[in-house]
């Protein structure tokens, strides 16, 4: 009875804590894509479940966001477009590689966005410090290509991405925290979403799995946001870093065991 109940009580329950956790420090991905992998689901299709799963909690997210955006038009099109973009491009190239090749990948890239989520601290202190810088048309050219990068990697896999999209905000002379979150949501929503469009194209999207999962990144954003902000940000975020690195790991020894 429980052996049948306890992936679904799983799904809804990391979903509820990485809505949580998304809606304080991010990396909510780092719960919910491991927790798709421990129930046997094959490594694309946790991925491209978990992308799904993560759209609701990223509209709702940049819709908070929504009015920070005022007179922001050529920064909103810099982020979106080389967003959906990239997003096309990295979900393609997650399905061509397979899953055997993906599941060679993951440990590193577990590895990759918790080095990532170590910058994060590092780069508020500069984002404070730092003076709004000019804007000439190598920079905004810079964003483009930087953007398109970062979207690829967004679409291939994608937690982390936000750190890297403040980073490159921060270098444009974005330093309204509100702005820089709003372009960030807004960039995830593209992202995400035309990475979800190509993984349903592909065939690679447990339906019921995302649903359930989605219900509780919804219900944690709504709900456990509080409990996760009385624990503050940098605890989160610490935990989180945490579980990435002790996940990484423990996929390394299963690949050796193999």
């Amino acid at each position: 009875m429980w052996s049948s109940v306890a992936p679904w009580v799983s799904y809804l329950a990391s979903g509820f804590v990485a809505g949580a956790v998304n809606s304080v420090a991010g990396g909510g991905s780092m719960l919910t894509f491991p927790t798709l992998l421990a129930f046997g689901m094959a490594p694309i299709t946790a991925n491209a479940t978990n992308t799904v799963a993560l759209i609701p909690g990223s509209a709702s997210a940049f819709w908070g966001y929504r009015d920070a955006l005022a007179g922001s038009r050529s920064l909103v099109l810099a982020m979106a477009l080389p967003s959906l973009v990239g997003g096309v491009l990295g979900a393609s190239l997650a399905l061509r590689a397979g899953d055997a090749r993906f599941t060679a990948l993951v440990p590193w890239l577990l590895l990759g966005a918790t080095g990532l989520f170590a910058l994060h601290e590092p780069l508020a202190r500069f984002l404070k410090l730092a003076h709004d810088a000019p804007r000439s048309r190598a920079s905004w050219a810079a964003l483009m290509l930087f953007q398109v990068a970062v979207a690829t990697y967004g679409g291939f896999f994608g937690a982390g991405i936000g750190i890297l999209m403040l980073a490159a905000l921060g270098l444009m002379g974005v330093r309204d925290v509100h702005r820089a979150n709003g372009l960030k949501n807004l960039a995830a929503v593209c992202i995400n979403g035309v990475a979800a469009l190509t993984f349903v194209a592909g065939g690679r999207v447990a339906w019921t799995e995302a649903a359930v999962m989605a219900t509780g990144a919804l219900l944690g954003g709504a709900i456990g946001a509080g409990t996760a902000r009385r624990v503050g940000p940098r605890a989160v975020r610490r935990a989180v870093m945490a579980i990435g690195v002790a996940l990484a790991l423990a996929m390394f020894a299963r690949r050796l065991r193999a």
